[in-house]
């Protein structure tokens, strides 16, 4: 049977927080190349179409914890609380793996993306999932503690805000078409990144309700990983769109 080495847990999330730096220093000025962002030449290049490469790309997120899960012996999460928390973590990927993919509308994605995708999810399903599984230590009444209470109340707005944006994205377009064209509604009056927004919020609610080094390892990457994008695609919609509201901001509401 597996067991807990706090060393490895130590070790993986210190390589999370480095590699959130990295991303923070290749796409704080110049973005990620898919999407809006994407160069024409580039486009000709191996691809997958959008709802493949997002459910390939996101299922190891939800079946690498699954598994430790089904290897650990006896079969079981203790406390409540921690119960709880494999269930955000998985409620979160079951979405992004089982219902996200088949509604979105994007354009084909690049394979080369979708390899590094792919491997960071193995990797952070990994990290999290042994991490509760294995070695996380709760007391019993950690469910009515302030930081696991604020923290799912966080958790649970931000995938709120994220599911909510990504439905407004998804109405901008017709079936087929791959134009884009100004966000409307929801956080989008506020913000230009609102689905981006509210999954940074969702993750800080994890970090904070799980109370550990990987969780928050993950909430920085997270904000380093796709703060930027947001950024970036403000300043595309700035750009392009002429009559674009010039009071929204890129990523924090009411932040100059």
């Amino acid at each position: 049977s597996m067991q807990c080495l706090p060393g490895l847990v130590l070790a993986l999330s210190s390589l999370l927080g480095a590699l959130a730096l990295l991303q923070l220093s290749l796409y704080l000025r110049v973005p990620s190349r898919y999407g809006k962002h994407e160069e024409r030449v580039a486009r000709a290049r191996g691809r997958l179409p959008a709802r493949c490469a997002w459910f390939l790309q996101e299922l190891p997120s939800f079946l690498v914890p699954a598994l430790l899960l089904a290897l650990r012996s006896p079969p079981r999460l203790e406390p409540l609380g921690c119960r709880l928390l494999c269930c955000l973590f998985g409620w979160h990927y079951f979405y992004r793996t089982f219902i996200y993919p088949f509604f979105t509308r994007g354009r084909p994605f690049p394979l080369q993306l979708l390899f590094f995708g792919t491997l960071f999810c193995i990797y952070n399903g990994f990290l999290q999932g042994y991490y509760l599984i294995y070695c996380a230590e709760y007391p019993n009444d950690w469910c009515t503690d302030i930081r696991f209470t604020s923290g799912l109340l966080l958790f649970l707005l931000g995938m709120g805000i994220n599911i909510h944006s990504d439905l407004l994205l998804r109405q901008l377009r017709k079936p087929g078409e791959v134009t884009y064209k100004i966000p409307q509604g929801g956080l989008f009056t506020y913000v230009s990144g609102a689905n981006y927004f509210g999954e940074i919020v969702e993750w800080f609610g994890f970090a904070i309700a799980t109370w550990s080094l990987p969780a928050f390892a993950f909430a920085f990457f997270t904000l380093c990983c796709i703060g930027p994008r947001a950024y970036h695609h403000h300043r595309y919609y700035l750009k392009t769109f002429t009559d674009y509201p010039k009071s929204r901001k890129a990523l924090i509401p009411f932040v100059f």
